[in-house]
Formats: structure tokens, C-alpha cells, sequence
């Protein structure tokens, strides 16, 4: 008689959602090491440690393919705003902003850099340097990392209100090579932003055309969000085809009341894009946006609340209308004495946020900012969002289709192997959470607060997030590259 195989970790009698958007089903998942080593009927597995999570589901570990937690991941490897959700990998960089490869050493880092930390943060001048700080830290999530134009141009350029020479281009493309051959996943951009503003198309193609050979990713806040959000759209299938790189839409919306409505046009010209060329989107589930407080986006009709001021600071969570007539000034006056600051945004209409979440192309990612003193929700909030509120109160897509846009889409698009899907010898990284109740708990008036329902987060075979007082976490994660292994340092 065979003697059963006794396995690390028995996840028993659990109801599967594996990634792909197949029905769900149900089963034993061992866990040895820090892969999956048998998937099998209920209540047939053996473990060394055995958890009973029958009546809850367990899915792959969430990707969040849209953060700013270059500097989080560092400074706070715990990574509570994420684990929490059952995030079990995040992609840094984006929106043109990175910790890396930037070196400062005699000025502040400029909107919207400031995001990421102030000068003193931005001490990597090599891929290398971050991927080595990552991997000491031993984050409790795995990290991605894109390079961000914003901060190629910050470090070749002397004025960032004007194109690039053919030089400065060069060195760029040089910077962002390296980068690439030590580990970065590609390039991200934001052109909204003073520091990319003045860039040309040319000047994005040539840089993407690295991340294209380097087998990478090209992601973008586009240059307008608003009212030519049509020419954005354009502008970014134009460089995708061109440099022959696939593409991410970040954060995808239709901004400003005049626009509302206008994600059916949007959506249907990025179907016809992606029927051409490799396209994805990513989207968070709320109608509020959160960036940098600037002038040129103030508008008397929504709601803005002020997320940190440097001036300021005691404001931090008001609205700014409130503030200016306490002061007894315009907004515009307003933001002029409170910034440098962060602001929350409420400038989309929910009909677009459904539509946009719904499509199949759309990924999730939160876009949250955690350096911020009153931080936007989605922080905390996003995926258990999209899970309760999406997906099970309103029924806007099924379980399995709201799992596969957290986990197989965004593992297929950034080329993480065998990330992002439950079967057999791919990385345990498994959340298991209660369908019945999960929900977003943070708020925009209280917004540091973890999510209900997730109650065990494993990452790399490691238990990284617990509700169980018996099940003791540890941090395990890692540094990923386009494989989806972990990275040895380059040498």
C-alpha cells in the first residue's frame, strides 16, 4: 500500500477560482516550498500544516498592476495596504515616475516625482541598486518594476520644457537599456506631466522601441484624460505601432462633467486598436481620481479634497473649497498657497467607471499613493472593491471574471510564467478570502483602513497576510523579472 504524500502546507475542502475565468470548483491545493505541488478533491491531501477553508474562496494572489509603492516597499516591507486586499504582487514605476535609475544630489525631486519621497529617496542611479535594496528589504509582496520616462528626463536634462536633443535621447535610451538588461519590466510614461509635457512622439517611439526589444511593456498616462482624451488614445496606439511594443492605458477614465459618457467611444477605438496591436487597459473602481494638486485642474464644480499639503499640512483631508472660504480666497488662490500638495479629484461619472471596469481588455490596478497624509481610498480599497461591491452586489461581471482581470490577465501581460494562475508547479501565491463578505472598508473621510473578508494572503508559499491568530506571518517576497522567477543581482 502507497503511503500518501505529506505535503508543507494542505489548503483543504477550499473553493477554487484559478485565474483563467473558468467556473469555479472545488479542492485540495499542497503547497511544498514555494510552488504548488497537487491540486486534488476535497479532503484528500495531506500537510504538515493542513487549513480548513472550506466555504471560502481561494484564487491567485492579486497582481496590482498600477502602484507608486517604489519607495513603500523599502521603507514599510510589511506592506499592510496591499497584503490586506490579498495583493501578492505589485508593479512600481508608473505614470513616468520611478525611484530608479535617479540619482539626486542637489535639488527636490519635481511634480509629480514627489510622489515617490523627497531627495533623499532617490538614491538609485542603477536598476541594480534598487532590485539589491528590494531584495534585502524582503517586502512582504513581489515587486515589478517599470521605468519611468519622467525620471530618464529629470536625469539627462537641464530643462524639461522643451524636447529632447538627439543626445539627450541617446542617453536615455542608453540609461533605460541597462535598466531593462538588470531587470525592469519596461517603460511607463506620463505625459500629463510637466516633466514629460514637452516630449514628442519621436521621443517616446525611440524609448519604447527599448522596451520592445528588451521583450518589455510600454504603459502610459496619457497626455490628456479630459476633453482630447480621443487624440491621447491616438497618440498612444501611434507609438505602440511604431515601436511595435505592447501597450498599457493607465488608469483609464473620461475626466471633466463635458466628458462623461464618452468611455463608449473611448473603448470602442481601443477595440479596434487592440484588434491590430497588443493593447491593455487598467482601471480602479472608483470615480474619483488622485494626483498632484495643479491649478490648470481645478474646477468649481467637483468636489477636491486635499490628500497632503507641504505648507500646509493640518489640511490634509478637507476640501478645498471649504479651505478657500475659510480663507476667504479663490480655490485657484488657494492651491497657489497650499502646493506643493496632493488632491482627490471626484471628475468621473460611475456609468464610465462600469463600462470601463466591465471590458474584457481592463485589468485592475489601484494607483494608490501611500505616501499621502489623507490618502485616496483605493489604497486600501480597490480589489476587495471590484470583489464585493462590483462583482457581487451590483453583479456587474462574475467572481471569475472580476479574479482573472487581478491575476492571469495582468501575469499574461507584464510576462510573469506561472504566476497569476493555480496549477500545478506554478508559485503559491494564493489569497483566500469570504465571497459573502468581502468588502472595501476605507472611505474618502476615513481611508486608512484595512479591507473585511481576506483572510489569508500566501506568497511564495510563505503565509504573508493572516486573520487567524494561529497563522504567523512572514515576509517572502521578491524581486520579479518577465519570467516571473525571482531575481538573482546582476553582476
Amino acid at each position: 500500500m502507497t503511503t500518501p504524500l505529506i505535503y508543507d502546507i494542505v489548503l483543504r475542502n477550499g473553493t477554487v477560482i484559478d485565474g483563467t475565468g473558468a467556473p469555479r470548483y472545488m479542492a485540495d491545493i499542497a503547497i511544498n516550498g514555494d510552488r504548488i505541488a497537487a491540486i486534488r478533491s476535497p479532503g484528500t491531501l495531506k500537510g504538515r500544516q493542513t487549513i480548513n477553508i472550506e466555504g471560502l474562496v481561494v484564487s491567485p494572489g492579486f497582481i496590482d498592476v498600477h502602484t507608486h509603492d517604489d519607495r513603500l516597499v523599502l521603507i514599510d516591507p510589511s506592506m499592510q495596504p496591499k497584503v490586506s486586499q490579498g495583493i501578492a504582487t505589485v508593479v512600481v514605476g508608473n505614470c513616468g515616475i520611478s525611484l530608479s535609475p535617479l540619482k539626486l544630489t542637489t535639488s527636490d525631486p519635481v511634480p509629480p516625482l514627489n510622489l515617490l519621497g523627497s531627495k533623499q529617496d532617490f538614491v538609485f542611479d542603477s536598476m541594480r541598486d534598487y532590485i539589491k535594496a528590494v531584495n534585502q528589504a524582503v517586502p512582504a509582496v513581489n515587486v515589478v518594476a517599470l521605468v519611468g520616462h519622467s525620471t530618464l528626463r529629470v536625469a539627462v536634462m537641464d530643462d524639461l520644457d522643451r524636447p529632447t536633443s538627439a543626445e539627450e535621447t541617446q542617453q536615455m535610451r542608453s540609461i533605460l537599456r541597462k535598466a531593462l538588461a538588470e531587470g525592469a519590466a519596461g517603460l511607463s510614461s506620463g505625459l500629463y506631466y510637466q516633466p514629460a509635457n514637452a516630449a514628442e512622439m519621436d521621443e517616446l517611439v525611440e524609448l519604447a522601441k527599448e522596451a520592445s526589444h528588451a521583450g518589455g511593456i510600454y504603459t502610459t498616462h496619457m497626455r490628456d484624460e479630459d476633453d482630447f482624451v480621443m487624440e491621447s488614445l491616438q497618440e498612444t496606439f501611434e507609438t505602440g505601432r511604431r515601436a511595435e511594443v505592447p501597450v498599457v492605458i493607465s488608469h483609464h477614465k473620461c475626466a471633466g462633467r463635458k466628458n462623461w459618457g464618452r468611455s463608449v467611444d473611448t473603448l470602442r477605438v481601443i477595440e479596434q486598436a487592440a484588434a491590430t496591436q497588443e493593447i491593455h487597459v487598467d482601471a480602479y473602481p472608483y470615480s474619483a481620481c488622485s494626483t498632484v494638486l495643479r491649478a490648470d485642474a481645478i474646477d468649481e464644480s467637483i468636489r477636491i479634497i486635499i490628500t497632503w499639503s507641504t505648507p500646509c499640512p493640518e489640511v490634509a483631508g478637507r476640501d478645498l473649497a471649504d479651505i478657500a472660504a475659510e480663507w476667504q480666497i479663490s480655490q485657484h488662490e488657494a492651491c497657489e498657497r497650499l502646493s506643493p500638495a496632493g488632491a482627490v479629484y471626484f471628475d468621473m461619472s460611475e456609468e464610465d467607471v462600469q463600462r470601463i471596469l466591465a471590458h474584457p481588455l481592463v485589468m485592475i490596478g489601484s494607483d494608490g499613493i501611500p505616501h499621502d497624509s489623507h490618502p485616496h481610498p483605493r489604497l486600501w480599497g480597490t480589489f476587495p472593491r471590484v470583489l464585493g461591491h462590483y462583482s457581487r452586489d451590483i453583479g456587474l461581471f462574475s467572481l471569475e471574471e472580476a479574479v482573472r482581470k487581478m491575476t492571469s490577465l495582468p501575469a499574461q501581460r507584464f510576462g510573469l510564467t506561472k504566476r497569476g494562475t493555480i496549477a500545478n508547479d506554478h508559485f503559491a501565491d494564493l489569497v483566500v478570502f469570504d465571497p459573502t463578505t468581502i468588502s472595501d472598508a476605507a472611505t474618502f473621510e476615513q481611508p486608512i483602513a484595512p479591507a473585511v473578508g481576506v483572510t489569508l494572503l500566501l506568497v511564495n508559499g510563505q503565509v504573508a497576510y493572516s486573520t487567524r491568530p494561529d497563522l504567523a506571518s512572514q515576509r517572502n517576497g521578491r524581486f520579479l523579472t518577465r519570467s516571473g522567477m525571482s531575481t538573482p543581482l546582476p553582476t
